[in-house]
């Protein structure tokens, strides 16, 4: 087993893949070092000298600065480095022109939509446009379980606190969000379940829901039914009867739309699990499939790594946008826009937020950007997009499935139980996770500080996620966990 890695031949810094003992002598690229103290798995400790005010280098980039003057062998945390990052930035536009070559054509097992759209699953969704009719959202869905027959997946509820008393963009989001998830093909068929006095009322949501089918979306107004739950179970009867003409039939993985997402990492997650979601993309996108990336503020820092790639100077433009306007928006809120990553991140070994995005951009493999999104826009463009959305789980993910995501894939060094409304395939960085958490953690890509190579992992992932979009079951899904969060900006009256 490789007990540490240097990630690029410029790094002063390696990484520990086992946890490593004052006084071993580690021996990278011909010179040796000796560690001066214990370093946990996923941390970092220095390969030469480092002086007070210089840059540390991880990923062949500058992760923060040394507050210190840092010996050969010593740990580098949050104790002795810093971010180096600013404010609001100047960018220039370096294109680099990558480019994939096209390979074999593969294909999945999902449901043909009668508007042409793809999807994954075949459930039932019900979908309340405000926080009050939550309960019997959750009450009509455990009751139409018994429909959930033949090729229907599960009957969910999403309940979620908004839709009234919102203001301008703040309502804006709510409502296209939910637009999004009512259109979404991973739904056989929609209950959308109104109160009747709300500002997103079912009357004001129809224009961002568009033309729809009528025999897979039905409304359901609480206040004009005598009983609501007998009501809403009768209309869920007939949106079952349309969803069993439904049937997995072969479709080309061009149609796949996967998110890619990170939360709770370590210092292993931007070495194991991330470049293996990144070799995944570049794999789907060769096959013209399409993938999502986002979390906005774990951009910064590496930003221009993902600006160089866009394939024109517009979509570089929207990027620099992308980039500012959440800057901007931490700004209004008085808050540090370099704020340090969480303390289960610190834990794990992540020093800055710089430390953290250089990892979480590993995601996006090597593909051209295509498309930059704005919160709650479907997606349009085949290819690898961004999207933004904060780095909050259950946001960007319900964000991800709203932008017309099948499936998310979300690494983790730390574990989490939590779901999304599209199946959510849990990622471990490190091995001693998916071991312990077996019941959280889908996929295990620690195995890459063992035997396994990349070509091989990215490929056993590429396989998975095949056999999830053709049915097969992640372990929120068999719990029967579905969540999902809406992005709250703006004022509540």
């Amino acid at each position: 087993m490789q007990k540490f890695i240097k990630i690029n031949e410029k790094d002063k810094v390696a990484v520990a893949l086992a946890p490593l003992s004052a006084g071993m002598e580690i021996s990278v690229g011909g010179a040796s070092v000796v560690l001066r103290e214990d370093i946990a798995q996923g941390h970092k400790f220095a390969l030469t000298d480092i002086q007070e005010g210089e840059p540390v280098i991880k990923y062949g980039q500058p992760i923060g600065i040394a507050k210190e003057s840092i010996p050969a062998g010593t740990w580098i945390h949050t104790h002795n480095m810093k971010t180096a990052l600013g404010d609001l930035l100047t960018y220039t536009y370096n294109p680099e022109h990558p480019h994939l070559e096209p390979t074999e054509e593969r294909f999945f097992e999902g449901f043909r939509r009668a508007d042409g759209k793809v999807g994954v699953r075949n459930e039932l969704w019900i979908i309340p446009t405000v926080g009050c009719v939550n309960n019997v959202a959750s009450a009509i869905a455990a009751k139409a379980q018994k429909f959930c027959t033949g090729t229907i997946d599960a009957a969910v509820a999403f309940p979620h606190p908004y839709g009234c008393s919102q203001m301008g963009d703040d309502q804006e989001h709510t409502r296209q969000i939910l637009a999004d998830l009512i259109n979404h093909p991973n739904a056989g068929g929609v209950l959308v379940l109104g109160l009747g006095c709300e500002n997103s009322n079912i009357d004001v949501l129809k224009p961002y829901i568009g033309s729809y089918d009528e025999k897979r979306v039905k409304f359901l107004v609480c206040q004009e039914s005598e009983d609501e739950i007998e009501d809403g179970v009768k209309l869920m009867e007939e949106l079952a009867a349309y969803a069993q003409t439904f049937h997995r039939e072969p479709i080309s993985c061009s149609e796949l739309i996967i998110g890619m997402k990170c939360g709770g990492s370590d210092g292993l997650s931007g070495i194991t699990a991330n470049p293996t979601v990144g070799a995944f993309s570049d794999i789907l996108i060769s096959k013209g499939g399409t993938t999502i990336l986002t979390e906005v503020p774990e951009m910064f820092g590496a930003e221009t790594l993902l600006m160089n790639r866009c394939e024109n100077e517009e979509l570089f433009e929207k990027t620099v946008d992308l980039i500012n306007d959440f800057k901007n928006y931490f700004k209004s809120h008085n808050q540090t826009i370099y704020e340090n990553p969480s303390p289960g991140n610190k834990k794990g070994g992540i020093s800055t937020l710089e430390d953290k995005s250089m990892g979480c951009t590993q995601k996006s493999g090597t593909a051209p950007v295509k498309g930059v999104l704005a919160y709650g826009e479907p997606v349009k463009t085949k290819g690898l997009n961004l999207l933004s959305a904060p780095g909050n789980d259950l946001v960007a993910s319900t964000a991800l499935a709203a932008s017309g995501a099948h499936i998310v894939l979300f690494t983790t060094g730390r574990g989490t139980p939590f779901a999304s409304p599209v199946p959510t395939v849990k990622i471990s960085s490190n091995s001693n996770l998916a071991g312990h958490k077996k019941n959280w953690i889908d996929f295990d890509c620690g195995v890459l500080t063992e035997d396994t190579d990349m070509e091989t992992l990215s490929n056993a992932l590429f396989d998975y996620v095949i056999a999830v979009a053709s049915g097969k079951l992640v372990n929120s899904e068999e719990k029967g966990f579905h969540d999902m969060a809406i992005f709250k900006q703006g004022v509540t009256l």
